[in-house]
Parts: structure tokens; sequence; C-alpha cells
């Protein structure tokens, strides 16, 4: 079962639910969504596997989300915020659209901006970082879309079939986002 817990205009967010691990698992082993995500790709996963994770999620209270349509709701996607540091305020998201048929459609972007606003504004924190590899270009565009700046790379550091790609590293801080999704909620005075 799925609640509404962060909406936008074509995708919502929902915490994550144990009757996504059939469609997280067809994604983590198909190589053309797994390879951009990293290492998942070279891990076979199994249903079994995959709700050991999700049931991992749940009881450590994570900040993980299923991805959903809501036109259909259907599950598209998953996203977290990971690496929580509440002296320092800051966290590292992650994303993935696994339907294919929803690439290049706004539900990556739309489902980066609600878990930003969600880290922002909720879990207050000032900055958010991830990590993607230089030839994930479709990740790229959609995080330098919604704001995100490279702040590094590790040069080479990710070989697949003999070429080599550097890891980038993005961040973005609380007072270079804008609230969009949540301004109603949290209504500025």
């Amino acid at each position: 079962m799925h609640f509404k817990k962060l909406v936008g205009r074509i995708c919502y967010l929902s915490p994550v639910s144990k009757d996504s691990a059939e469609s997280w698992a067809r994604w983590d082993n198909d190589l053309e969504v797994g390879v951009p995500m990293g290492n998942e790709a070279y891990t076979p996963s199994t249903i079994e596997s995959t709700e050991e994770n999700i049931a991992s999620i749940i009881k450590e209270k994570a900040h993980g989300f299923d991805i959903l349509e809501i036109e259909s709701d259907n599950l598209i996607g998953r996203c977290f915020l990971g690496s929580l540091d509440n002296v320092n305020r800051s966290c590292r998201l992650g994303i993935v659209i696994g339907e294919k048929t929803h690439w290049d459609r706004g539900f990556g972007t739309e489902a980066v901006n609600l878990l930003l606003e969600y880290a922002f504004n909720i879990l207050n924190m000032n900055s958010v970082n991830l990590g993607t590899y230089s030839y994930n270009k479709r990740a790229i565009a959609c995080y330098k879309k919604v704001g995100f700046k490279e702040i590094g790379r590790r040069r080479e550091s990710r070989i697949i079939g003999e070429k080599k790609y550097d890891t980038i590293m993005m961040d973005m801080l609380a007072s270079e986002h804008e609230t969009v999704y949540l301004a109603d909620v949290f209504p500025v005075e």
C-alpha cells in the first residue's frame, strides 16, 4: 500500500513498501537501469534479498521513498536520503527511475525536487550531496536542472569494459533551493 507523503504535479513519494520488492529487484537486475546506479548492477538481486533490504529501511526508519505516477498510481522508481548528519545538517540523495517508459519525461526532476523540499523544509538539512558517474548524462542533466553544482571528481574511479569514468560529486545548499511543492504547507510570512 502506498501513501501520498510528498505530492508533485506528475508523481508523488510514498514511504517504501514491502510490496515494491518485485519491481525493485527487476530494476536492479536490468543492466540498463542498474549500471548508472553503481554497484547494484554487479550483485544479482532476488526478491527475497530485496525484501530484506526494504525491511531494513523500514526498521531503521530511514528516509526511503517509492516514486509513483499520480495519473496511474504505478510504481516507477525509488529515492532516498541517507548518511544523515544532524550536527552538520547534511545528507546524501539517491534516486532511480526504474521504469524506462518514464525516462526523459520529468519524473526524475520532480522526484528530486520533492526529496529536496523534504530534506530542507522537514528534516532541516542545510546541504544535500550526491555522486554519479560521468557516463550518466541523464542524471547529470537532471541534477543540474534542479540546481546541484559540481564540487569535485574522483578521476577514473569507475571501469566498465576497459573504459574509465569519473565519479562526479555534486551538492546543493538550502539557500540555493526554492520551495515550490510544499509552499502551501509552509507559507512564507
